[in-house]
């Protein structure tokens, strides 16, 4: 059964030992690549780093690009009802829930799809 990790370094970690973790970054890869946000994070890089990328590409598109940003979570079908939620009156803050929800989303693709 489904378990939804609590935070981000709990969802890495889970990723990693379930072995599927280049599967979590080929499918944020892909999915960055069908919103036209054009994401090249390489299958070797560590999970720091790829929090730390990836909550720099979602700040980025916060703060630059919003009509690309809400774009992005369409495709990856991060839930509005969550993203609701979400006090936006600090944007490094914001971005890294967002980081979150996306990973999360992310992960739940992969997960199921290896499940099956």
């Amino acid at each position: 059964m489904y378990i939804a990790p609590q935070n981000t370094d709990l969802l890495l970690s889970e990723a990693q030992k379930e072995e599927l973790y280049v599967k979590l970054v080929e499918q944020i890869n892909k999915d960055f690549n069908y919103a036209n946000e054009s994401v090249a994070f390489e299958t070797s890089i560590s999970p720091i780093d790829l929090k730390i990328q990836l909550h720099e590409k979602i700040y980025r598109l916060i703060q630059f690009k919003f009509a690309e940003y809400l774009n992005l979570l369409y495709i990856i079908d991060v839930s509005e009802e969550q993203i609701k939620k979400l006090d936006g009156s600090d944007l490094v803050e914001l971005s890294e829930q967002v980081t979150f929800l996306v990973l999360k989303r992310e992960w739940q693709k992969v997960w199921f799809r290896n499940r099956l």
